[in-house]
């Protein structure tokens, strides 16, 4: 039995092996690791074992909170208009030529190369709050006064989702398009005979066949969200004004590495990975479909 096994499946495990291999040793072994230092008073020069404290210190800590709430908030904002802009952009390009259409794919995926940390620090020029800032140069140019912008507590996270949800998300638009392209043209063709509007059209077969499509972007921008750190940590100096714009992942960073508070760091590292998960899961329930075209 288990000869006949290794005959038939040996050489399918033995090519596999090796991306298992790195998936154990630079995933799985530090999540785990992560859990256990949760339950820890874990420093830089060891840590005693203490069971939920660290869960409990974080229940009771307001800027961890505040950054678990402005992360939720960050994140809906965020996904809404990534899905709806790429959705619109995607339908827009469906009736130009093939030629167009790929141009325009790569126009609006080309941002998606430069480096995160470079985008950021354009953003914080945009919305610098001194004079030159270029929003506040615009503003000057129509004789208003200058605007706080990021400098502001009650403005800064504001100005970190706008500059967001000003980006293209060319990896939607590509998927989406490419999605809608595969739409048998027959059903468009039969709801024509039936004198259906553009309308409703996209509302009962588009929309409803890019369900698969957008489940998928729906994760991937949500998990994406959720990790949101190099924007905050440039256009904001680490959250803030007054930890206004702090995230999960930037109030992990700071733990760790600028406080040396490993267990507290990882407790909130569970809690993130906690909420990732959860999410995901009311995401698949909500939006899976058995729709085949």
């Amino acid at each position: 039995m288990i000869t006949h096994f290794v005959r038939r499946h040996g050489w399918s495990y033995t090519f596999v092996a090796p991306t298992v291999l790195f998936f154990a040793l630079f995933t799985l072994i530090p999540v785990v690791q992560a859990f256990a230092l949760s339950l820890q008073n874990a420093t830089i020069v060891g840590g005693t074992f203490n069971g939920l404290d660290n869960f409990v210190t974080l229940a009771k800590d307001p800027v961890f909170l505040k950054s678990v709430g402005n992360t939720v908030l960050y994140t809906v904002i965020v996904v809404a208009a990534q899905i709806t802009l790429a959705l619109l952009i995607a339908g827009l390009l469906q009736p130009l030529p093939k030629r167009g259409q790929a141009f325009y794919r790569a126009l609006f995926y080309l941002p998606l190369v430069n480096s995160a940390i470079l985008v950021a620090m354009v953003w914080r020029w945009i919305f610098n709050p001194n004079p030159f800032g270029l929003a506040n140069a615009l503003l000057a140019v129509f004789g208003l006064n200058p605007h706080p912008w990021i400098g502001s507590s009650d403005e800064a996270l504001a100005a970190v989702i706008l500059s967001t949800v000003l980006i293209i998300p060319g990896g939607g638009v590509v998927l989406y398009s490419a999605a809608i392209g595969g739409i048998p043209k027959e059903l468009y063709e039969a709801a024509d005979v039936e004198g259906a509007g553009w309308y409703a059209r996209w509302r009962h077969i588009t929309i409803p066949l890019l369900q698969p499509t957008t489940l998928y972007l729906i994760v991937v921008y949500t998990i994406a969200a959720f990790q949101v750190f190099e924007r905050v940590y440039i256009m904001t100096n680490g959250g803030g004004p007054n930890n206004a714009t702090i995230t999960i992942v930037q109030l992990i960073y700071s733990t760790a590495f600028q406080f040396g508070r490993y267990g507290v760091a990882s407790a909130q590292a569970v809690v993130l990975f906690i909420m990732a998960v959860l999410v995901a899961v009311i995401q698949f329930r909500w939006l899976r479909t058995d729709v085949e075209y």
